[in-house]
C-alpha cells in the first residue's frame, strides 16, 4: 500500500508553542497544574500527569501556586479569580484565539449588534471569546440559526471559532448578508487549520481510504474526519491499536491526516502500524 500523509498534519504552532513553555517551566523546576486538558489528546495529557501536572477543572481544584491556561484561552473573570487567590497564570492562549478574541471586544465596543461567532457554544474556545466580549455575542453553528435571528437592516459582526471550516463560515456570513444592513466579517479562522483541511481534502480525493488521528473531543481532528467522509471511507482514531486489518482489503492507497493535537511519535506509530497490516 501506498501510504500518504497530510502535509501539516499534528503539532500546529499554537500547541507546539504551548508544549514548549509547558516543557521549559517544567525543566526550570516550576510545578504547575493545567486548567483543563492543555490539549486535546489523552496521551499527551496521560504523559503530563506522569510528572505531576495536573488538569483541573477550576482553580478551586489545585493546590499549586502556578496553574497553565492551554491554548483555547479562558475567560477575563479566570484572571481576576487567578488574582484573588495568588495563582500565577502561564498563559499558552494561542494567538489565533488571542486575535479572536479581541476581533469579539472590539466588535461589541463598534456598536455591531448582533455579534455572531461561528462555532460550538460548548466549547473552550468559544466560551473564552464570548467572556472577552462581555457574553454579548451569539453563537450559531449553521447558516440555518443565522436566519432564525432578528437581523433585519441591522449592523452585524461575524467571526468565527479558529478551528471551523471555510465553508461553514462562508454560509454564515451569506446568511447574514441576505437580510443584515451591515455585515463587518473578520476571518478569524487559524490559518493552519485552513491548509491541513484543505490538503486533507485534497488527500483523500486521491485514496482508497483515510485514517484521521486525533482525539475523540478535538473540534479539528474530527472536523479533518468529516472533511475526508466526504471523498473516501474514512476512520477516525486516538492509538495505532484502534486499527483493523478488514479496513484495508483490497486497498491500494491510504491517506494519514492528523488533527493539530496530535504528537508526532503517535503519528510515526499508526503508520508503522498501517505498514505492518499491508505487508
Amino acid at each position: 500500500m501506498k501510504i500518504t500523509i497530510v502535509e501539516g498534519s499534528g503539532f500546529c504552532f499554537g500547541v507546539q508553542r504551548a508544549m514548549d513553555m509547558i516543557e521549559k517551566a517544567y525543566e526550570d523546576g516550576l510545578r504547575f497544574d493545567t486548567l483543563g486538558p492543555i490539549i486535546h489528546n489523552p496521551f499527551v495529557v496521560k504523559d503530563l500527569e506522569s510528572k505531576g501536572i495536573r488538569a483541573v477543572d477550576s482553580l478551586d481544584q489545585t493546590d499549586k501556586k502556578i496553574v497553565v491556561v492551554r491554548t483555547h484561552g479562558v475567560p477575563p473573570q479566570v484572571y481576576e479569580e487567578a488574582e484573588k487567590k495568588g495563582i500565577k497564570l502561564l498563559d499558552t492562549t494561542c494567538p489565533f484565539v488571542f486575535n479572536a478574541q479581541s476581533a469579539a471586544r472590539r466588535l461589541v465596543e463598534e456598536g455591531y449588534d448582533p455579534v455572531i461567532i461561528v462555532g460550538k457554544k460548548e466549547h473552550p474556545e468559544v466560551i473564552g471569546i464570548l467572556g472577552h466580549a462581555w457574553n454579548k455575542p451569539v453563537v450559531v453553528g449553521s447558516p440555518e440559526e443565522v436566519e432564525k435571528l432578528n437581523i433585519a437592516n441591522r449592523r452585524v459582526g461575524i467571526l468565527s471559532q479558529t478551528t471551523m471550516t471555510f465553508d461553514l463560515f462562508a454560509s454564515c456570513v451569506r446568511a447574514a448578508m441576505k437580510y443584515a444592513k451591515e455585515v463587518h466579517v473578520i476571518n478569524t479562522r487559524c490559518a493552519t487549520t485552513e491548509r491541513r483541511q484543505k490538503a486533507t481534502m485534497e488527500v483523500a480525493q486521491k485514496v482508497d481510504v483515510m485514517v484521521v488521528i486525533g482525539g475523540r473531543n478535538s473540534s479539528n481532528t474530527k472536523r479533518l474526519h468529516e472533511i475526508a467522509s466526504k471523498y473516501t471511507r474514512s476512520y477516525h482514531i486516538e492509538h495505532p491499536d484502534e486499527l483493523k486489518k478488514e479496513w484495508f482489503d483490497g486497498v491500494e492507497n491510504v491517506g494519514v491526516a492528523a488533527g493539530a493535537s496530535t504528537p508526532p511519535w503517535l503519528i510515526e506509530a499508526v503508520v508503522k502500524k498501517i505498514k505492518e497490516i499491508g505487508a
